[in-house]
């Protein structure tokens, strides 16, 4: 995969409560594209942040339909992944991206 696609399937850090909870167990949440695969995650992160990968675990969250006043729209869905990183290795998700 080339340096460009690697960006193209890693969209951006999800940086929330939650995904700073499971940063204590050397877990990072991305948001990635929607057609991306496990394998083609781990390709990334490993080669963008130079870690070890040990499981990627993705989810798709669906669009909400929301209102902004009186007019209805619906958000877009998007895919996370959450990667679990080898003991002892970090990714500092404020300043690499």
């Amino acid at each position: 995969m080339r340096e460009e696609e690697l960006y193209d399937v890693i969209r951006s850090p999800i940086i929330t409560e939650k995904s700073t909870l499971v940063s204590e167990n050397n877990q990072v949440v991305f948001k990635v594209a929607i057609d991306a695969t496990k394998p083609d995650i781990k390709e990334a992160i490993e080669r963008l942040f130079s870690v070890n990968v040990l499981a990627v675990n993705t989810l798709i969250r669906k669009g909400k339909v929301k209102r902004f006043k009186g007019v209805k729209g619906q958000q877009s869905d998007f895919k996370k992944a959450i990667v679990t990183l080898k003991e002892g290795q970090t990714i500092d998700i404020t300043t690499t991206l």
